[in-house]
């Protein structure tokens, strides 16, 4: 297409445009799925079968299960499956049982899945909620329905969240060589400053594994990924890159992104593959993509799904996510789903587990928002806060920059908390960047982290109120101390200032809409960003890379960290100064966890060496 605007006429869709969301089409004849979400039979024997394989001396350290030998000693009978498939059936419903015998997914048309489940709409003291009646014999067995819901909406969708920075201001040097311009705007330079080059130097490079990318109502080009590590020196094959369509298939993937056009769920999508790729060289990626085209399928649904079948079917043994469906919170939460917020965070308990008992690592980023998921006078977190995954948070690192007129100089990393480089309109509009993390609402203290320094107290000062509706800076900022419990947040960071970032490139076709009418124009986007988004699949790629060097995958991460955190030969460095800050938490002197920060960042030629052990 030449760079004149072009005409494209659409006829009876929503039109989606620069990350707007559809409005809903589906009604009551219309195919759709939801998930439904199983007991395990053993749910303690799951939890401890799931610690043991990652503690050395037990009797299943390393005894990682396949699907199947999940559903053997986890998951339900092949008898209950089918009880559960005899029921739907009679609402001519099918039902897919992923391996695993954990999730169901079923799907028929609205009307007979609200006959299937008795669905009714009710009112609660903070939103609605559809409830749903099964039989007894299948209910007592039913931990979570997943996407239904009982009236269709006509409101706008909620969009999908991503942790990418939305401040695309800086343009790379594109006439830097590939070593030059992967040091200073690629993952070179997480693999130097985190001590991963050590590793790629003794030959692993993440040869042999697969890196599973969880998106959500976002595509990506193979071409843009290949245009990007081109830049950057790395293998640029085409066959580096696998795509699974987890809910519409690839023609109505190709419809939905014709409408949606080029938008920043687009760029997040491509730079979770791109950076994945670049951190681990040697390794194959996976890109799950969870579309509806016509809204159909809830943005809870398909982010819960897409989980479900990357884990069920065990090709990737690290698994990297920047997205997510909703708020942990009951007052943030979708109104009108079939699920409460406590049963979805039981059912990705679930799912997270299944990761773990096959040696999978689960990694997602935490947000880059400070704690604020949704702008909210309250702490607040997007799913998933799970134990079972490794949640990644932002730092800074040292730089020298003229800003704004002003020398400022960062002499050490530290948590990203970033009220220095914002814009006098960003601080107008209550924008500011800070990487996520602080305490799970839903989640307990796991075991891994009771007992460690930091965990459960906190220092915090109040740089930001919550006012009419955005983010103002308090002319005398309070400090504040205390305790709190719940399931802590991040566990490690890395560098997502956009400050010190990563480009990023993306391309697509920009529509602008004209009546019933888009003009549309081709784009070529490199820019210069930051987020969590970046550093969480650069830590799959690290994760890719240890993986390549070792006889056993390294599996569920947290309970090694935060061992190896507390020994002598710790792989982390602590970022514990008063300085170091999310816009809330800073660090606690003398602490080795911090919620600005988790753990730290990672030397991860020592890390290697302990997993080795």
């Amino acid at each position: 297409m030449n760079k004149t605007l072009a005409t494209l006429t659409l006829v009876g869709a929503g039109l989606l445009f620069g990350g707007a969301s559809t409005t809903v089409a589906a009604h009551a004849a219309a195919k759709t799925s939801i998930n439904v979400v199983l007991k395990p039979t053993n749910d303690g024997g799951f939890t401890d079968y799931v610690y043991q394989t990652v503690t050395p001396g037990t009797a299943h350290y390393h005894q990682y299960l396949t699907p199947s030998g999940v559903a053997s000693q986890f998951g339900q009978s092949t008898s209950t499956v089918k009880q559960f498939q005899k029921y739907f059936k009679r609402y001519k419903l099918t039902t897919k049982v992923f391996p695993g015998n954990l999730v169901l997914r079923v799907t028929g048309t609205r009307a007979n899945l609200v006959k299937a489940f008795k669905a009714k709409l009710t009112k609660t003291k903070v939103n609605t909620h559809t409830t749903t009646k099964l039989p007894a014999t299948l209910s007592k067995k039913t931990v979570a329905v997943i996407g239904l819901y009982a009236k269709k909406t006509d409101a706008k969708a909620k969009k999908a969240k991503h942790a990418v920075y939305p401040k695309f201001n800086d343009k790379p040097n594109l006439k830097l060589n590939s070593t030059d311009f992967a040091n200073k705007y690629g993952a070179a330079k997480f693999a130097k400053q985190y001590h991963l080059d050590q590793l790629t130097k003794n030959g692993q490079t993440g040869q042999g594994q697969r890196i599973g990318i969880i998106t959500l109502a976002a595509d990506m080009n193979v071409k843009d990924a290949q245009t990007y590590w081109r830049m950057v020196g790395a293998p640029a094959s085409a066959n580096r890159i696998t795509k699974y369509y987890t809910d519409d298939q690839k023609a109505a993937v190709a419809d939905y992104n014709q409408s949606m056009g080029f938008n920043d769920g687009q760029v997040e999508a491509s730079l979770d593959v791109e950076q994945a790729g670049e951190t681990a060289p040697g390794a194959k990626i996976d890109v799950y993509t969870a579309i509806s085209e016509n809204e159909t399928e809830k943005m809870d649904q398909l982010y819960y799904n897409a989980f479900a079948n990357a884990i069920s079917a065990n090709r990737d043994k690290q698994l990297s996510t920047s997205f997510s469906s909703d708020m942990e919170d009951a007052k943030l939460f979708s109104s009108g789903a079939s699920e409460t917020v406590q049963q979805l965070n039981q059912a990705f308990n679930i799912i997270f587990r299944q990761a773990a008992a096959q040696g999978i690592s689960v990694f997602a980023a935490s947000g880059d928002t400070g704690i604020w998921g949704e702008p909210a006078s309250y702490e607040n977190h997007p799913f998933s806060t799970s134990p079972y995954i490794t949640v990644v948070g932002g730092t800074t690192l040292p730089y020298q920059y003229n800003i704004r007129g002003k020398d400022v100089n960062q002499p050490n990393e530290t948590a990203w908390g970033d009220m220095i480089s914002m814009g006098t309109k960003d601080i107008a509009g209550g924008h500011f960047a800070a990487g996520g993390g602080g305490f799970s609402e839903l989640n307990t203290t796991p075991p891994y982290q009771l007992g460690v320094p930091g965990v459960n107290t906190f220092r915090a000062i109040s740089l930001l109120k919550y006012q009419k509706g955005k983010y103002v800076v308090q002319k005398n900022p309070k400090v504040i101390t205390g305790t709190k419990t719940g399931r802590n947040l991040p566990d490690v960071s890395g560098n997502a200032d956009k400050t010190t970032g990563y480009a990023v490139y993306a391309s697509g076709v920009q529509v602008m809409p004209v009546g019933n009418q888009v003009l549309t124009h081709p784009i070529k986007f490199w820019q210069v960003s930051g987020g969590t988004s970046f550093t969480t699949p650069q830590m799959a790629g690290a994760n890719a890379v240890m993986n390549s060097g070792l006889s056993q995958p390294v599996g569920f991460w947290n309970p090694q960290i935060y061992k190896f955190a507390q020994q002598p030969n710790s792989p982390f460095t602590v970022l514990d100064s008063v300085d170091s800050t999310n816009l809330y938490y800073t660090g606690q002197p003398g602490k080795l966890y911090n919620q600005a920060s988790g753990l730290g960042t990672i030397n991860f030629d020592k890390l290697m060496t302990l997993f080795k052990q």
